[in-house]
């Protein structure tokens, strides 16, 4: 029986608890949250099925060893003191990646990285007389070193590149949101695929594509072209196929709506774009229209749900553009659960609405939060 072995997900601050969450309805043993980031434990099949599913991790690392280290030579010596030939050939190619939180070491990550890629090469030269190449791009093994106060964390990298690139995003807006931060904004919300969605200024789609996964159980990364994992030498291509077919064997259908608007026609031409190639044409319906001209078309508890300007990246007048979210809320959009995203904290004052939830997010580098409304169906509106 395969042994289990510690691994890491890392993913956007705030998302922390969801992932944690993810986690432990997949099975993941001793789950335990960090900053940024969530430990478990699994085996290599676990270690396919986590980069399949998780919605909400940006990638899958497995540690490899630890050592306690005060300088540069420190780091030299502990890389070196891995058997680096039980994960890459001297044949092969591999990239650095580093991350650095310590009084001990004043440079950069991008130094960090440089020394420890010379400290790997030197390894090799020493034993073989020659050494991996470094591909930035595609390489056979990607490594992450990790130094925190005086302790280094060495790990594989099992995604490649990050599990926000789900594989079917090939359009964007402007402004677009992270497949990552958009799941676990469904999440957040409580979403589940049992109640109607609406994303009513969906830009290229994110939001709604990532809602039909959740409400018909498609894993998040189906459709992307591969993994780092599928280069490791222990790579089981068999148990891999497996997981996925057992993942697929989930996948179930709902009766219920998921409706996106956009004002912008080429908006909504990028949307439906992504929403065929994640295969989800079927599911998702996508119209060119003004939410400001829109009522609730839907019978029944609605989730609503969306990422507005927030006049960082789109030059707007947020105050009438927020009083307009709300009016149009509260008059037109009765018995429904409304979430959305900003960093405009003076914007959302002028919504006009009380909010029963806010929950602080970040959008790239922009502070933010994740608010609720609760509209309710006849005469109980919720006022300031």
């Amino acid at each position: 029986m395969e042994v289990n072995f510690k691994m890491l997900a890392t993913t956007s601050f705030g998302l922390e608890a969801v992932l944690a969450d993810e986690l432990r309805a997949l099975g993941a043993q001793k789950v335990t949250e960090g900053v940024r980031s969530v430990s478990f434990f699994g085996d290599n099949g676990f270690l396919y099925k986590a980069n399949l599913s998780l919605r909400t991790a940006i990638r899958i690392l497995k540690p490899i060893n630890e050592f306690k280290i005060f300088d540069e030579v420190d780091l030299t010596k502990s890389l070196q003191r891995i058997n680096w030939e039980d994960y890459l050939s001297v044949d092969g190619t591999f990239a650095i990646n580093a991350v650095v939180n310590s009084k001990f070491f004043t440079t950069n990550s991008h130094y960090i990285s440089l020394k420890s890629k010379d400290a790997i090469a030197d390894y090799f030269r020493h034993k073989y007389h020659r050494r991996p190449n470094v591909d930035i791009q595609e390489p056979d093994l990607k490594i992450h070193v990790h130094i925190q106060h005086d302790n280094l964390t060495v790990s594989i990298d099992s995604s490649g590149d990050s599990l926000h690139k789900r594989g079917y995003r090939t359009a964007t807006n402007i402004a677009p949101i992270n497949e990552v931060l958009a799941a676990g904004m469904v999440l957040l919300s409580g979403y589940d695929g049992n109640s109607h969605f609406i994303d009513p200024m969906c830009g290229s789609g994110t939001i709604l594509i990532e809602a039909a996964m959740i409400a018909h159980h498609i894993p998040a990364n189906i459709n992307r072209k591969g993994f780092a994992f599928e280069k490791w030498a222990n790579f089981d291509a068999n148990l891999y196929e497996l997981i996925k077919q057992a993942l697929l064997k989930k996948v179930r259908n709902t009766d219920y709506k998921i409706i996106g608007y956009d004002k912008a026609p080429s908006a909504v031409l990028k949307a439906k774009d992504n929403i065929e190639n994640a295969n989800l044409e079927g599911f998702i319906t996508v119209e060119q229209r003004n939410f400001f001209e829109t009522e609730k078309e839907v019978e029944g508890p609605t989730t609503l749900l969306f990422n507005p300007p927030y006049g960082e990246r789109l030059q707007i007048e947020t105050a009438p553009f927020y009083k307009e979210i709300g009016d149009t809320l509260k008059n037109h959009y009765p018995d429904t659960t409304v979430w959305f995203i900003t960093s405009d904290l003076e914007g959302l004052k002028h919504v006009g609405l009380r909010t029963s939830k806010k929950i602080p997010l970040k959008n790239g580098d922009l502070d933010c939060k994740f608010v609720r409304y609760d509209m309710y169906a006849g005469t109980k509106k919720i006022n300031n």
